[in-house]
């Protein structure tokens, strides 16, 4: 009995001296505590980089391990990197916990192998809606200044980026500057006192500016600058989304369509709008709802949609030059307040000038968008064009039926009986008999009756020199000589003379040409 009691003894001063070896010798064994939670796994992106007694300083772990794989990768550049963080915690009785510094190193192991992608310091350039990204502050330069480079032939002037104090987030703006620009001259430092100041400021004031010769105006390129407002701003990028400087050359100095506003001048036609403009007829009449084909008439001050080419970077630029021309006076006119505007008449005819010019000429994208005259030497005199024309605003036409259906337009078409015209000279509306026709427009009357082919018919002459005719009547209303208002009853539809059915066939003659009159009917 007694030796058992020894045994138990010795049985339990051997565990007491193990438990203290383990304590001394083995810290990061747990002892087993009920506490809950006393051990947690840790895994970054689903692997497991390690077991930690507490997840109280697991945010400044992943932040120690992100700044390693930085560091490791070596990138002056953003690193984007998949860092997804779950734990795991336990109750046990026996575990061992593994050092920060080991976590850490897992961590960064795992971090290197997810890194997706390297977000690039970069520069986006902005010209009105489109935007180009370049990798390097070089590129931008080098873009810009490529830009500038068919009108800067001689090199004279360099592109800078300035901070635009109008904005509040950091964004440059191109400004363009001479390349040599001469140092502001020192103001000349005046001795003059008293009397003497006053005297040679009184002379200074009277004393006659110098007249420049033409040796005196620079020839060249005075002036340059982008059209539109370049705006510059620091950006972190992905590869992918960078372009090359030649790709962005491309971009913003290719010509593209663009639509503007025209508006007619004095003398303009169709015809010379589409050529001076390169812009094709159809395609004119086309994007202007105003025009019906291409013998529309246009008037002084309509807009008109054309189409010119420009690239998406528009350069302006002034030139000084010197040069010898012909040149035309300009037109003078002689109001006339008995005709109308569609009437004038040349009163003398024009004879060109010769003479010496300086300059300045502006230009955008290589056309010439004005000209400013510095001085002149005239050789020989132009003789002007001298034009009286009307000021009176003539008078409209008005549709001489209510309702009726088009039956047959204007011009060319297959004789609809036999001794019809093919070249159908007015246009006819399918209406029933006894349909009420007013006059087109005020007039005297010049015929009133039967006329061959027209059967019954009225023909008014009007105050603009023009002609209506109204034929297939069935009864006239009205007798010649007679002066009739615009919309006065003047006869009743029918059938008569050369016709196919019941109509009304109407016509405007101007100078005695037949016209199509639905291009004057209001």
């Amino acid at each position: 009995m007694h030796f058992n009691k020894k045994i138990k003894l010795c049985y339990i001063e051997a565990a007491a001296i193990v438990v203290v070896v383990c304590a001394l010798l083995f810290p990061s064994i747990r002892l087993f505590k009920h506490t809950g939670d006393n051990i947690f796994t840790v895994r970054l992106n689903g692997v497991e980089v390690g077991t930690l007694a507490s997840t109280e300083h697991l945010d400044s772990i992943l932040v120690q391990a992100r700044r390693q794989a930085v560091r490791e990768i070596g990138s002056d550049e953003l690193v984007f990197m998949d860092t997804e963080l779950a734990t795991e915690g336990s109750e046990k009785l026996w575990a061992s916990v593994d050092k920060e510094e080991d976590v850490i190193e897992r961590m960064v192991d795992v971090m290197k192998r997810s890194t997706r992608e390297t977000l690039h310091r970069s520069y986006t350039v902005k010209v009105n809606e489109t935007a180009v990204n370049l990798g390097s502050y070089d590129d931008v330069h080098t873009l810009l200044e490529q830009a500038l480079a068919p009108y800067d032939t001689q090199n004279q002037y360099q592109v800078e980026l300035e901070l635009d104090n109008d904005r509040e987030i950091n964004v440059l703006e191109a400004v363009i500057s001479p390349r040599d620009a001469a140092p502001a001259e020192e103001e000349r430092l005046n001795t003059s006192a008293g009397v003497t100041a006053d005297l040679e400021e009184m002379f200074a004031s009277v004393e006659p500016e110098v007249e420049k010769g033409f040796e005196d105006y620079a020839a060249g390129l005075t002036d340059i600058d982008y059209a539109e407002k370049i705006e510059v701003v620091e950006a972190y990028l992905l590869e992918d989304e960078l372009i090359t400087v030649e790709e962005a050359v491309n971009l913003v100095t290719k010509e593209q369509e663009t639509q503007i506003i025209y508006k007619v001048v004095s003398g303009d036609t169709l015809s010379q709008i589409s050529l001076d403009n390169n812009i094709p007829m159809d395609e004119l009449v086309a994007i202007n709802d105003a025009l019906e084909d291409e013998n529309t008439i246009i008037r002084v001050d309509q807009e008109l949609i054309i189409t010119v080419p420009e690239p998406e970077l528009s350069i302006m630029w002034k030139e000084e030059q010197v040069y010898t021309e012909d040149y035309e006076a300009e037109v003078q006119y002689i109001p006339n307040d008995d005709w109308y505007t569609t009437q004038r008449v040349t009163r003398q005819e024009p004879s060109a000038g010769r003479r010496r010019v300086a300059a300045t000429i502006a230009y955008k994208n290589g056309q010439e968008i004005g000209r400013e005259i510095l001085k002149e030497e005239v050789y020989a005199e132009a003789v002007p064009k001298i034009v009286e024309r009307g000021t009176k605003i003539p008078p409209t036409y008005m549709k001489p039926i209510s309702g009726g259906r088009l039956s047959s337009g204007f011009g060319a078409r297959s004789a609809p009986t036999k001794g019809a015209s093919t070249n159908h000279k007015g246009v006819d509306w399918a209406t029933p008999i006894g349909t009420t026709v007013v006059a087109s427009n005020a007039g005297t009357v010049v015929h009133a009756g039967w006329a061959s082919g027209y059967g019954y018919a009225v023909y008014i002459n009007h105050a603009d020199g023009r002609q209506t005719r109204y034929g297939h009547l069935s009864k006239v209303l009205v007798k010649t000589g007679q002066t009739v208002a615009q919309g006065e009853r003047i006869a009743l539809s029918g059938n008569t003379g050369r016709s196919t059915g019941p109509h009304l066939h109407f016509e405007i003659r101007i100078n005695g040409t037949a016209v199509n009159p639905l291009k004057y009917l209001n």
